[in-house]
């Protein structure tokens, strides 16, 4: 299947126009990858392409509206994981236990979700930084029409700076649709810090 897969994602790189940016040093072990900036509905088939052709076994996390009907057992195939987002804490809970107890576990997250303009959501933070999973960061450049993954990095606890280090990546990278791009950045990046290091002490 992984060859299959690999030979799709060879042939849409080739037919696509974009160009794929493979990692400089590969990453082995579980980890959490972001998809950014999530602009357009095109960034699902980059992040299967990207994947593919570094046959990566992902999951990622979707509305459970995604995997109704005819749809579901698709999406599943794909490595959709349905997800409840009136329970964020029982979702942050539940991935997190998979991510400790799975060698090879691989979550894709696009921390913007559907609500351009109003920063990032703190998910993909609490899951990597409570699991102790690095995280790297993939990318989508409309400008240079060029997507792939980029550096990977160990969080630390300081929210502000490590969303400093994720800003400054993704400082010029524009997203299939620019017009569509929110800034990274969290409601509250210094209670977040203190939330967790209160959670560390407890």
């Amino acid at each position: 299947m992984k060859t299959i897969r690999a030979a799709i994602a060879r042939l849409f790189w080739r037919l696509s126009g974009w160009r794929l940016v493979r990692e400089a040093v590969p990453v082995a072990g579980p980890r959490l990858l972001i998809g950014a900036p999530h602009t357009s509905n095109f960034d699902f088939l980059l992040m299967l392409a990207i994947a593919w052709d570094a046959r990566l076994n992902i999951r990622w996390l979707g509305k459970k509206e995604l995997f109704k009907g005819i749809g579901g057992p698709i999406m599943g195939a794909l490595g959709g994981i349905a997800v409840d987002r009136s329970n964020a804490a029982g979702v942050v809970d539940a991935v997190v236990e998979q991510a400790r107890k799975t060698e090879s576990f691989i979550l894709v997250v696009t921390p913007e979700g559907t609500r351009q303009g109003k920063g990032w959501r703190s998910g993909f933070y609490r899951i990597a930084y409570a699991a102790g999973i690095p995280v790297t960061l993939g990318f989508a450049d409309g400008a240079t029409k060029s997507s792939g993954l980029g550096e990977t990095m160990h969080l630390t606890g300081d929210v502000v700076a490590d969303m400093d280090k994720i800003r400054s990546f993704y400082r010029d990278i524009t997203g299939v649709r620019p017009e569509h791009r929110t800034e990274p950045r969290l409601h509250d990046e210094a209670g977040l810090t203190r939330q967790l290091a209160a959670g560390d002490a407890a």
